[in-house]
């Protein structure tokens, strides 16, 4: 009950006493004007409590206005406003500021904890300047050492994705505490770097044994990242050692553990050990059957938790979104996008991520967007939902300008955008953005971040930079078996099949046992580097020493290189006796085999296969088309080029993108369009010149054109679409540059030997991509030894 004006003077501590029963703004403004009437209004201590109340409640202007006129104001009420204005961090840099200038205090380790806090809650390029600041304050006072500062700290370091800076304030610490470590680890496992979160939290456990349940379910959620089930396990009996096992917050984060490593029973049966699940168990479990594709049993939970009368939170919406398992829960989705939309649970961030992940993982970019733009508030989640979507449906320059749109806006990329944008620039071949995201990581420090780093060789190796690749390969000091994977696959890719086969031995001796994914990656290095009898070892190695069953691109690869090595029989048997059918991917192979060595009898039966398997491909009767003009047998290619045009199949253009100066410039056959295209002409007829005095001709037999005559065959190949590209790079890069470029489709013989003779009357190295392998012109000669 609130005194009245009547009542006789009261002391300090029945001001205080009702200051902490306040329950409304009104009370606390009633009990402001006894203190008043008591005369207690210069009494710091009730002033503060009040001020502290008042803060509470959100009222931060009334806060603000009492405190300044507050006559003599001490340290304490100076922390009190830093920390109790945290969610608006202008002002408690203000009241921090006005600590320094106006009053002789020297702040103290609270004080720069609560004002390091107050800003390490929105992360902004400003706040890192300013954090940056104020650790140089907290050295020069002596509180670098401080473990309760420290703590802010690492906290603030993580939450700008500055690891490095965490990782130095930690180990200026010498005794850290259980906060201190759990933050660091914390702050790791929220910035994605969960390999380096479980090397700190062994060595916290060689160094201290004061780990409790919180740091276990911190490491135990890193555990679930990496789907680590061994590792998990341990840490469960760790768990079960310290009597934690069945706290509810450790039983929820095995329950997560279990279900991301596809132990949905087991998970299953951990959630039934909890005595009253809470709504966090209830969303874990969710979270559990969706993520492992028992999304009815995730719906039918959901249900019985609307049924138990317990509010749903978004965590439960976010885990109930298909968002592992989409393909064919379109409806679901939009009845779970229209359930938000009713409850009021669409302004939430991550709901409308999670709904702009399913709509870009089914392809449905317009419903993704949409989403995307009527974000009321668009964290970097959200930003990394939609760049990805983009870039794995192939809209690759779209994701490149939503990525300069983010920046341009201030929002600082984390870990998952730089993965996200660099594999739009293997994509795209985009080298100059990928080596200036390349800076960007060494300026964020995301170097340590596996994910990053894979990343970083795939996009190195699919824009031609296979030196750059195996520097950042060498330079990790953790690799997992995708790191291994991404490098095979690159060095195959080039054509290094012996560089390919010494790192694959290596992976094996490091105690990484391979995937299919390696298989394949390692197969397809022995096919396009002419390596038959390392392939046949690899791969009945991976049957009878790893024990894979081998699925149909493993069978392709090795068609593959029988076909490109000229052992067509040998080919065809192999098919024949396959235990599994095969399908347009072994035939396909024996079809590319059957062109690069021009046999049309095999060709025939390969293509008959393909045309009963895949109909609607255009590609492979323009290949049996080549393969019949390249042995004079016109009537077939013209008949089959009859079926084509009756069929109204389309085959896909050729065009060629070169990147000059940082912009991307595509090309197409015969294309006028370009800007500077009278140059670029004058140039090709320039190169013409010089390339038939040096001995080169046009290569017009395997073209399908039989019907025109061989000058103007020579015209129409002379502007190929990658011709032009290399002509365009010759006239804007410098001499002795580099050049390189992408063609969507496999190179054609014309233009292969004309890049060669271009790379050695100009001196040039030409890199190509084409849709098969990479190509290194240089001094009249390719790396592939025309062998693609």
């Amino acid at each position: 009950m609130i005194c009245r004006a009547i009542s006789p003077p009261r002391d300090r501590n029945f001001f205080l006493s009702l200051i902490k029963q306040a329950t409304t703004i009104s009370h606390l403004d009633q009990t402001h004007a006894q203190i008043i009437h008591n005369n207690l209004v210069n009494d710091n201590i009730t002033i503060t409590k009040l001020i502290q109340k008042l803060l509470d409640f959100k009222a931060h202007v009334r806060a603000k206005l009492l405190f300044s006129n507050t006559d003599s104001p001490d340290l304490f009420l100076y922390n009190v406003l830093i920390k109790g204005l945290r969610n608006s961090p202008f002002d408690s840099l203000c009241m921090y500021r006005s600590l320094l200038q106006k009053t002789g205090f020297e702040p103290d380790n609270f004080t720069y904890s609560f004002v390091i806090a107050a800003l390490s809650g929105f992360p902004s390029s400003a706040s890192e300047k300013v954090g940056v600041l104020l650790h140089g304050h907290v050295i020069v006072s002596g509180f670098g050492s401080d473990l309760f500062v420290g703590s802010a700290l690492v906290d603030m370091y993580a939450k700008f994705s500055r690891i490095r800076d965490a990782h130095k304030v930690f180990d200026g610490i010498s005794e850290p505490d259980t906060v201190l470590w759990n933050t660091i680890i914390s702050g790791l496992v929220k910035t994605c770097c969960f390999d380096e979160s479980l090397r700190v939290f062994r060595d916290m456990v060689k160094r201290t044994t004061s780990f409790d349940s919180t740091t276990l379910a911190v490491v135990l959620s890193s555990i679930a990242e990496l789907q680590e089930i061994k590792t998990g396990m341990m840490v469960q009996a760790l768990a079960l050692k310290i009597g934690c096992h069945s706290h509810d917050h450790v039983l929820t984060c095995l329950v997560s553990l279990y279900s991301k490593c596809g132990d949905i029973f087991t998970s299953r049966l951990l959630f039934n050990l909890i005595g009253k699940p809470d709504l966090v168990a209830y969303n874990a479990m969710i979270f559990g059957y969706s993520c492992n594709g028992e999304t009815e049993l995730s719906v039918r939970l959901f249900q019985e938790l609307l049924l138990s009368g317990c509010k749903v939170s978004s965590s439960t919406i976010v885990g109930l979104i298909p968002v592992f398992y989409p393909f064919g829960y379109l409806n679901l989705t939009r009845a779970i996008h229209g359930f938000c939309v009713k409850s009021n649970f669409l302004l939430n961030s991550s709901i409308s991520t999670a709904l702009t992940t399913v709509y870009s993982r089914l392809n449905e970019l317009e419903l993704a967007r949409k989403l995307f733009d009527e974000s009321p508030e668009k964290t970097l989640a959200s930003w990394n939902a939609m760049i990805s979507g983009y870039a794995q449906n192939g809209q690759t320059e779209t994701a490149i300008s939503l990525f300069h749109e983010m920046q341009n806006l201030d929002i600082q990329p984390n870990p998952v955008t730089v993965t996200s944008i660099l594999s739009a620039c293997a994509q795209l071949g985009a080298l100059g953005l990928g080596k200036w995201v390349h800076d960007l990581i060494k300026t964020k420090c995301f170097e340590s971040n596996i994910y990053v780093s894979t990343a970083l060789i795939d996009m190195y190796t699919k824009c031609g930079s296979i030196d750059e690749a195996r520097t950042v390969f060498n330079n990790l000091q953790e690799k997992n078996v995708v790191t291994w994977n991404s490098m095979i696959s690159g060095y195959g890719l080039h054509g290094y099949g012996h560089e390919a086969l010494k790192l694959f031995d290596e992976m094996l001796l490091s105690g990484i046992s391979p995937t299919g994914v390696t298989f394949v990656s390692i197969l397809y290095a022995c096919s396009h580097a002419g390596l038959v009898k390392e392939g046949e070892r690899i791969f009945h190695s991976m049957v009878s020493d790893h024990g894979f069953e081998p699925n149909s691109e493993h069978y392709a690869c090795m068609v593959d290189i029988l076909g490109r090595a000229g052992k067509l029989e040998e080919a065809v048997e192999f098919i024949n006796t396959m235990p599994i059918k095969p399908g347009p991917a072994e035939w396909g192979a024996l079809l590319g085999g059957c062109m690069v060595h021009k046999n049309s009898n095999l060709a025939r039966l390969a293509s008959d296969r393909l045309f009963e398997l895949d109909p609607e491909n255009v590609g492979y009767r323009v290949l049996l088309s080549n393969i019949y003009s390249n042995n004079q047998n016109y009537d077939r290619a013209a008949s089959l080029r009859q079926v084509v045009r009756r069929k109204n199949l389309v085959k896909t253009p050729g065009c060629t993108l070169i990147e000059v100066n940082g912009q991307q410039h595509v090309f197409t056959s015969s294309d006028r369009a370009h800007p500077q295209s009278k140059g670029i002409y004058e140039m090709l007829e320039k190169l013409m010149g010089k390339m038939k005095d040096a001995g080169y001709l046009a290569e017009t037999v395997t073209t399908a054109l039989h019907d025109v005559e061989e000058e103007e065959k020579e015209i129409m190949l002379s502007v190929h679409s990658e011709k032009l590209a290399i002509a365009f790079g010759l006239m804007m890069s410098e001499e002795g540059g580099e050049i390189r470029i992408i063609k969507n489709l496999r190179v054609c013989l014309d233009c292969h030997n004309f890049t060669k003779f271009v790379s050695g009357i100009t001196e040039r190295v030409i890199i190509v991509r084409d849709a098969n392998r990479f190509h290194r012109f240089e001094n009249g000669a390719c790396s592939c030894g025309d062998y693609w």
